[in-house]
């Protein structure tokens, strides 16, 4: 047997399926789903790093297990744009988007490219995946995009803002609140995003911003903002 098939194969014998009802439950879908926890998918991922080839085949088994323990031992050097929009074309719940983009996506180079671009798609959760990126990248990156690529992103969470599925709106909120987190100067043009939509004839708008203005406006989050600048 192949490497992937051996680790299949060991994946299937710690199936737990009263993990895969609770993870129902969740919204997580119980097709091809084992139930092996987080934890010991990280701890197998730790003797596979930076295996791309492996990350491809464990993907196209299509058990839910085995596509987040890609997402973890894949080598984002070799990802492609191409092999980004496949696998986003295929998630079917929101912890599949999740683990993926925050295992994997936002650390390719295509990041940003691929979270505006997505943003822009119908499908619930291509559109997710775009908002969750934004999220990373608040969070992760280095250097914070320039005042085009902002506007950009604020531009996009108005207009999601609106999208009234469970799934893309809490995205939309994450963004917004992450965004809004980095700085001083983001946290004030959040803020003013998220007031703007909160005048919006539309009750998932209205939850976006309400939700975020919450956080945003919080004695807490302005201390941590203020103790930056010191």
């Amino acid at each position: 047997m192949s490497l992937a098939d051996d680790i299949i194969v060991h994946l299937k014998s710690m199936a737990n399926p009263v993990n895969v009802a609770g993870m129902a439950r969740y919204g997580i879908k119980s097709d091809n789903t084992l139930g092996v926890s987080m934890p010991l998918l990280r701890a197998m991922a730790m003797s596979y790093r930076r295996n791309h080839e492996l990350a491809l085949t464990l993907w196209d088994s299509g058990i839910h297990e085995a596509r987040i323990l890609a997402s973890l031992v894949d080598d984002p050097k070799k990802v492609t744009p191409e092999q980004m929009d496949r696998w986003t074309a295929n998630f079917d719940s929101w912890d599949i988007c999740d683990q993926v983009v925050s295992n994997l996506w936002e650390v390719t180079p295509y990041a940003f490219e691929k979270a505006v671009e997505w943003v822009r798609r119908k499908e619930e959760f291509v559109k997710r995946a775009g908002f969750v990126l934004m999220a990373r990248l608040a969070v992760s990156a280095k250097n914070i995009p320039n005042d085009a690529q902002i506007e950009a992103i604020f531009a996009e969470i108005e207009r999601g803002a609106a999208d009234s599925r469970n799934y893309v709106r809490k995205a939309v909120n994450w963004a917004l609140r992450q965004i809004g987190k980095r700085s001083i100067e983001l946290n004030l043009r959040a803020i003013a995003v998220a007031e703007k939509i909160s005048g919006a004839n539309n009750p998932a708008a209205r939850w976006v911003a309400s939700d975020a203005l919450r956080e945003l406006r919080s004695p807490a989050v302005q201390a941590r903002l203020q103790a930056r600048l010191r």
